[in-house]
């Protein structure tokens, strides 16, 4: 939230950003079907796996046949041929690994990508909104959301793996749903200044938060770091700061001149972005470019849902002159929550990236370990050891974020003759770094 005032009379709704009440940015009850008229495309995103290991994906696609987008009416028509034509995508390009790229997107799978996308307002690749917020179903429709009882609708090389990954990044964003509704209590407790109204609220997000962290600790339980590394993660990767693509990817019929996108990264989800603005977060340098170009890579109703938050009064300075102990220590709560979330998303970084990338040049250059393990690794990209599928130095870029975080506690002070109370802040700042990984 910024420092200027403005937006104060036009109250925030979820409903005018298109935002469920339910399930947030998740797309409600994605369509698993599109018009019979697009068979053809749905034959083979239903297959991208079993193409790509016979190695005939390619093959298929160039026998595709070009077919116009205007019988594709809703939203949800859009964004499931969204999903289905940048999986497609992905598995043509990096079908044979990061030594065996192509240049050129053939113009049946290019044209009605790219006009499909620009219908959506969203670019031409696989992002966060198709793989995790788009791609859903449950399996008994009168049951829970719960990794028990949901499906993929596509899926990509990984089998077990890849389904725990967007599932469990799915059960991330539910968690974040009951935070992400009072944000709206926030910003009208801040207009109104009423203390106990933005207290309460920011207990719930902080709640949320908390709640993201237990289940982005699924994790570990639903995903082989090895299948991870060495299978799954090329196929999120994208053709921008990706050395193995350098001049990025011609979109045939589209345009002549090489295009470049960023693949699906967790900074393409709007949670996070809202709960940094919310409390006033600061990413600048390297970092805040780089967040600030993922929000290109959002839905555009949920980028401005972003914006019309920083565009409101500053919660942080609404905590500083209120000086009220509950509020504060409420607002501190938060913020070290943040910390430890993001601590968490660099625990698992370092076991799915890190460590792995580093068994692979062990592996590598002492050609021994395990056949499976050694067969994993060999086809992971190398060119990506050091970086996320958006293309960032990834553990540069989480521990810049994470500190970040740490820079808006709120300091010391004291309100005339009261000093604020700063033991419980002070405790829960210590507990947020001791799980700092250096």
């Amino acid at each position: 939230m910024g420092t200027e005032v403005r937006n104060t009379d036009t109250p925030l709704s979820l409903k005018k950003f298109h935002i469920s009440e339910d399930y947030g940015f998740i797309l409600p009850e994605p369509l698993t079907e599109l018009p019979a008229h697009y068979k053809p495309w749905m034959d083979i995103a239903r297959n991208v796996t079993e193409l790509i290991s016979s190695h005939s994906l390619r093959l298929r696609i160039h026998d595709m046949p070009l077919l116009e987008t205007h019988l594709l009416q809703t939203h949800r028509e859009l964004r499931l041929a969204h999903l289905a034509l940048s999986m497609m995508t992905m598995g043509y390009v990096w079908q044979e690994g990061e030594r065996e790229t192509v240049k050129v997107l053939p113009r049946n799978l290019s044209v009605p990508l790219c006009e499909v996308s620009r219908r959506l307002g969203m670019p031409p690749i696989l992002i966060h909104a198709d793989t995790v917020l788009a791609n859903w179903k449950k399996r008994d429709p009168d049951g829970p959301l719960s990794m028990e009882n949901l499906e993929l609708l596509l899926t990509l090389p990984g089998g077990e793996s890849v389904r725990g990954f967007f599932l469990v990044t799915l059960l991330v964003e539910l968690a974040a749903v009951p935070g992400l509704k009072s944000i709206l209590d926030v910003i009208n407790g801040v207009h109104y200044n009423d203390v106990a109204m933005v207290t309460k609220a920011l207990d719930v997000v902080s709640q949320a938060i908390d709640s993201m962290k237990q289940a982005l600790k699924l994790m570990h339980e639903y995903v082989d770091p090895s299948i991870f590394y060495g299978i799954m993660r090329i196929y999120l990767s994208g053709w921008k700061d990706n050395p193995s693509m350098p001049e990025g990817l011609v979109y045939e019929g589209v345009q002549e001149k090489p295009m470049e996108f960023s693949g699906g990264s967790a900074a393409q989800s709007s949670i996070l972005h809202s709960f940094d603005e919310l409390l006033g977060v600061q990413h600048k340098g390297d970092s805040g470019a780089f967040l600030r170009r993922m929000r290109d890579y959002m839905p555009p109703s949920h980028k401005r849902f972003i914006e019309d938050i920083s565009s409101r009064p500053s919660l942080r300075n609404f905590v500083l002159q209120q000086a009220d102990e509950h509020l504060t220590h409420t607002f501190e709560q938060c913020v070290a929550r943040l910390v430890d979330f993001r601590n968490c998303h660099i625990n698992i970084v370092t076991r799915y990236i890190t460590i792995p990338a580093s068994r692979a040049r062990q592996l590598r250059a002492n050609k021994q370990g395990l056949v499976d393990e050694l067969d994993a690794i060999r086809k992971a990209p190398t060119a990506l050891e050091e970086r996320g599928t958006g293309g960032s130095g990834i553990m540069i870029l989480l521990k810049t974020v994470r500190d970040e975080t740490k820079d808006i506690y709120i300091p010391h002070c004291t309100n005339g003759n009261q000093v604020l109370p700063d033991a419980p802040m002070t405790a829960i700042q210590k507990a947020a770094s001791e799980l700092t990984i250096e």
